[in-house]
């Protein structure tokens, strides 16, 4: 593997994360969004699944986002007899989204992109200091 490869490697880890962080911020726009009858639905969680790729080329494996994916999980049901999504019981379908575990999904999706970001530096420097050996 030469380090050039190294770079591709880091930027596949680096378009992932973007994928996952674009999700997480979605989820996190659209926790309280409710339906707007008690027939409609309100926001499903979405989830970003990653799958290692083997990249015949470079000898090794990559990651690539296999699309956002809905989260099945039950929603959550809140007391809101006047809301307009309202059931006869006074209950309102809320999404289920927990703001929590979406900012831990960012904080930890932060961690990776900027570990990711550092092979990249690594790398551009070890090559920078190679095309200066080379040229003494």
């Amino acid at each position: 593997m030469q380090l050039g490869d190294t770079l591709i490697i880091a930027a596949s880890g680096l378009k992932a994360e973007n994928a996952r962080l674009r999700v997480v911020a979605e989820n996190i726009a659209n926790a309280d969004s409710t339906g707007r009858s008690p027939e409609e639905l309100p926001y499903r969680r979405k989830e970003v699944i990653f799958r290692n790729v083997l990249d015949r080329s470079l000898g090794a494996e990559t990651v690539q986002v296999s699309g956002p994916v809905q989260d099945t999980s039950p929603f959550n049901k809140k007391y809101a007899p006047y809301h307009p999504a309202a059931d006869a019981q006074g209950y309102v379908l809320m999404p289920n989204v927990s703001t929590i575990m979406e900012m831990a999904d960012m904080r930890e999706s932060r961690r990776a992109y900027e570990a990711n970001l550092n092979v990249v530096d690594v790398t551009r420097s070890m090559l920078q200091r190679t095309i200066s050996i080379l040229q003494a």
